[in-house]
C-alpha cells in the first residue's frame, strides 16, 4: 500500500525498508505524532547471546528511540519456560530457572549496547514477563482470559497449521504459547501504557491475539507492526553462517568475526544491509549499494565498520579491519601467507571448498579435506566452515580468501 507517513519513526521504518505489515497504519501514525509511544519486542530466554537474525528488530527498537518513543525489551523469563512453537518441527528444549536467568544477563549486555536504559520518558526499560505469569492463578486465568480464545481460530494460524499439517506432535504446553503471548501485550498495556508491540513477520498471528485480547478486555486501541523475515540475496536465512549463529556477545564472537560476516556480504544485499543495520544517510546508502566491480569491496567495509562500530565499539572495528588488511593485503602477521592462484578458466562455475583445501595443499586428498571440515578444522576467512560442498565463484575469489586449516596453517585463494 501507498502509505505517506506524517511520523518520523514511520518514515524510517519504510524508507530504510523495516516494514513489512501494521495493523492500522494511520492510526499509528497518528499516535507517534501526538504523543510517546511505549513501545516492546518479546525475546525469549532460549540462549545466552542474541544473534544477528535479532539484530534488524533491535535496530527497529533503537531508532524507535532515537525518534522519540519508548522502547521496552521484555524478557520471556515465563513464558521461555512453555517455548514458542512458531515454525518449528519439534519441541523446545526445556530451561531451567537458573539458566533462563544467566542467558537474559547475557542477552541485557546487548541492548546495553544500543539503547539507553534510565526512568526518563524515551528511555528504555527491561521487563521479564515472569512478573505476571509466574504466579497465575490457572483456573482464574482460564476464566478472565481463556474465554475469549477460539481454538479453531488458533488452529488456522499458519505456524500451528504447519506443524498439524506435517503431523507433527504440538504439545498442549506449546498450543498455551500464544494465549500466554498475548496477555503479555495485556499486562504491559495495563501496567505500563504499552500500545504497540513489534515483531518479525513470523509472530503476525501471535500480534493480532494480542491486540484482540486487549481491545477486549480493555477496551484500548492498540497496535502491531511487523518486520520481513530477512533472507540474504542466495536465499540463505539471515544471521546463518557456515559455522553457525553470528552470536552479538563478544565473549560467544570475537569482534573481528563479526566483522568478517559483515565484510563477506553478497554484492547484492550491501545496499539493503546498510539501511537496515547502520545509521549512515539514506543517500549515502543507495550510493555505496549501486557501486560495482572492485567499488564494492569499499562498500562493504564500511558496512562491516559501521555495523560493528554500534555492537563493539568504533575502535574495535577499526581494528578489525587493520587486522583484516594485514592478513589479505600483507599476507599475514609477520611472514608471507601461501598463495595459490587459480585463473577464472579453472574456477568455471564454481569450485568447493574441499576443492580448494586440497589445492592449497591444506589438506592432502580431498578425502582428507572433508575430513578436516566436517570436524570444524577448516575457516574460510577467519569464520568456521562445515560445508565441504561449499562453493565458491570467481565473484567471491575477487578479493584473496583466507583458508585455515588447525590453528596454524594458512593460505591465501586469489584470482591470478
Amino acid at each position: 500500500m501507498t502509505y505517506h507517513p506524517k511520523s518520523d519513526f514511520m518514515r524510517v521504518m519504510m524508507e530504510r525498508g523495516f516494514l513489512a505489515d501494521c495493523t492500522d497504519y494511520q492510526g499509528l501514525d497518528e499516535a507517534l505524532v501526538n504523543g510517546i509511544v511505549p513501545t516492546y519486542i518479546g525475546y525469549d530466554a532460549t540462549a545466552a547471546s542474541l544473534h544477528v537474525g535479532h539484530l534488524l528488530n533491535i535496530m527497529m527498537l533503537r531508532w524507535l528511540q532515537k525518534t522519540g518513543h519508548k522502547p521496552i525489551t521484555l524478557m520471556g523469563g515465563g513464558t521461555t519456560k512453555v517455548g514458542d512453537p512458531s515454525f518449528r518441527a519439534d519441541e523446545r528444549p526445556l530451561l531451567t530457572t537458573d539458566q533462563i536467568a544467566a542467558n537474559i544477563d547475557g542477552m541485557g549486555q546487548v541492548f546495553a549496547r544500543y539503547l539507553a536504559y534510565g526512568d526518563g520518558a524515551t528511555d528504555a526499560v527491561m521487563l521479564n514477563n515472569a512478573e505476571w505469569l509466574d504466579n497465575l492463578n490457572y483456573l482464574e486465568f482460564l476464566r478472565d482470559i481463556g474465554r475469549h480464545f477460539s481454538v479453531n481460530r488458533m488452529l488456522s494460524f499458519e505456524s500451528v497449521k504447519s506443524r498439524l499439517d506435517r503431523e507433527q506432535s504440538l504439545s498442549f504446553l506449546e498450543f498455551n504459547y500464544m494465549i500466554l503471548q498475548a496477555y503479555d501485550f495485556l499486562e504491559l498495556n495495563r501496567r505500563y501504557g504499552c500500545t504497540l508491540q513489534m515483531g518479525g513477520s513470523d509472530q503476525w498471528g501471535n500480534i493480532i491475539n494480542g491486540i484482540d485480547l486487549t481491545r477486549r478486555v480493555l477496551d484500548h486501541e492498540i497496535y502491531g507492526l511487523t518486520s520481513p523475515l530477512l533472507t540474504t540475496s542466495d536465499g540463505k536465512k539471515m544471521g546463518k553462517s557456515q559455522g553457525g549463529a553470528i552470536w552479538l556477545n563478544g565473549d560467544m564472537l570475537s569482534s573481528y568475526e563479526f566483522w568478517q560476516f559483515w565484510r563477506n556480504t553478497t554484492d547484492a544485499d550491501v545496499g539493503r544491509f546498510l539501511k537496515l543495520y547502520t545509521e549512515l544517510p539514506l543517500e549515502e546508502c543507495e550510493r555505496l549499494g549501486a557501486l560495482e566491480g572492485s567499488e564494492i569491496n569499499g562498500a562493504k567495509v564500511i558496512l562491516a565498520n559501521e555495523v560493528t562500530a554500534l555492537l563493539h565499539g568504533r575502535e574495535a572495528a577499526q581494528a578489525a579491519e587493520a587486522t583484516a588488511r594485514e592478513v589479505f593485503e600483507k599476507g599475514g602477521v609477520g611472514d608471507d601467507l601461501p598463495t595459490l592462484a587459480l585463473s577464472a578458466e579453472e574456477i568455471g562455475e564454481g569450485i568447493s571448498l574441499a576443492q580448494l583445501i586440497v589445492r592449497s595443499a591444506l589438506a592432502k586428498t580431498g578425502k582428507d579435506a572433508k575430513r578436516l571440515i566436517s570436524e570444524g578444522g577448516a575457516r574460510v576467512n577467519d569464520a568456521i566452515s562445515t560445508d565441504a560442498g561449499q562453493m565458491f565463484t570467481a565473484d567471491d575469489l575477487a578479493q584473496p580468501v583466507k583458508l585455515t586449516a588447525g590453528k596454524k596453517r594458512h593460505a591465501l585463494v586469489v584470482i591470478g
